[in-house]
């Protein structure tokens, strides 16, 4: 199953929970991937009171003038769906660690510890390289 079908549901229960704790999401970004890609989505997002940063999915559009306008709007907010590369790539590194891949510790507190090795060695390699 695709993400995109738990994505009105996801959402709702976002606005919810910002809701409950009196949180205002007016203006702050809301970063998908081209999946997420629809006119729909955005509307939702748009009507949130959010920013929709969703690179465009070059096969959603058969129109070149729409698809040429929707990758110059995206341009203008580029460096914020950048950003989250950095996110992706820390889940890309935890699942080197099979230890972290599924969760085999019944204790939290060990769970955590192994994630906490594995970050250690995640930024020990990234200083001192691989060697």
């Amino acid at each position: 199953m695709h993400d995109s079908v738990l994505f009105d549901e996801s959402f709702t229960n976002l606005l919810e929970i910002t809701d409950d704790l009196h949180w205002n999401l007016s203006c702050v970004p809301i970063t998908l991937d081209s999946g997420f890609d629809s006119y729909a989505n955005r509307t939702v997002i748009r009507n949130a009171l959010m920013v929709p940063v969703i690179k465009p999915n070059r096969r959603g559009l058969k129109d070149e003038k729409k698809k040429h306008q929707l990758f110059l709007d995206f341009d203008l907010i580029e460096h914020i769906y950048l950003e989250r590369y950095k996110i992706e790539r820390c889940f890309a590194w935890e699942d080197k660690y099979r230890k972290l891949v599924i969760r085999y510790e019944r204790l939290q507190s060990t769970f955590m510890g192994f994630r906490y090795l594995a970050y250690s060695m995640i930024n020990f390699r990234e200083l001192f390289g691989e060697k």
